[in-house]
């Protein structure tokens, strides 16, 4: 397992499923990890469950609303000195056919899912310059580079997410600050339970593993991205999909 002791983990979304993995393998790995999001009761209860556990570095909750600016530069400004890994995971969707959507519908998207990416780094960046280490990993999607109908938003965002990244690995790599995507195909988690049997199937049929990704096969790969043995790679995309998209 990597060793993050003595860091600290900002992870957004972290009551999710894929955000709570995440969660858990950083403070598994020895990290002190700031959970962030919005609902409250989650937050707190997944702090008492990783604070129980034997030898626990500790929790801090920072509740924010990632489609705010205002929201996003408080939560910064009471904890962004302390960030050494930075998880950029909260996402959401307003998936609908391009000719149906509005203008709203797709700027809420863009703001949570990119833009918010693009604040939380820019803020954490100025201390990660200055102790010369630091880690942003950004999840995105298998959709951000095979496209998926009805979530032309999403899709963009997420594809935005990856040259965001690659941009700004190359400003800071000499600073040993590493910039990184994980790109998950299908997870399993409560958004794909309530799915329809048909369509489960539909999926599993294009993934050559045959079943869908569970989210501890994310967060390994954040995991690994957030350690020492992942120093020498930056501006890449670790996509985790059973198979998907294998030429993305």
């Amino acid at each position: 397992m990597p060793n993050l002791m003595n860091r600290t983990a900002l992870v957004t979304g972290a009551s999710g499923g894929i955000g709570r993995a995440i969660s858990l393998r950083l403070h598994a790995a020895g990290a002190h990890v700031i959970l962030s999001g919005r609902n409250v009761d989650a937050l707190n209860a997944l702090a008492a469950e990783l604070n129980a556990m034997p030898e626990s570095p500790g929790t801090t909750i920072a509740v924010a609303d990632l489609g705010n600016k205002e929201s996003i530069d408080a939560m910064l400004a009471e904890h962004g000195k302390a960030i050494d890994i930075l998880i950029n995971n909260a996402g959401m969707t307003n998936d609908t056919l391009l000719m149906r959507m509005k203008d709203e519908q797709w700027q809420e998207v863009m703001d949570v899912d990119l833009t918010s990416v693009m604040r939380l780094s820019r803020g954490v960046l100025r201390t990660m310059i200055k102790q010369r280490f630091g880690r942003i990993i950004s999840i995105t999607s298998v959709v951000g580079s095979t496209g998926n109908a009805g979530q032309s938003s999403y899709a963009a965002a997420k594809a935005g997410i990856v040259g965001f990244t690659k941009s700004v690995a190359a400003e800071v790599a000499e600073r040993n600050i590493t910039v990184n995507c994980v790109a998950p195909g299908f997870i399993a988690t409560k958004m794909t339970d309530v799915l329809p049997d048909a369509v489960k199937q539909n999926i599993l049929t294009s993934i050559p593993m045959g079943r869908m990704g569970n989210p501890d096969d994310v967060a390994s790969g954040v995991a690994f991205l957030a350690s020492e043995e992942a120093s020498y790679i930056t501006g890449h995309t670790l996509h985790i999909n059973g198979g998907m998209a294998r030429h993305a």
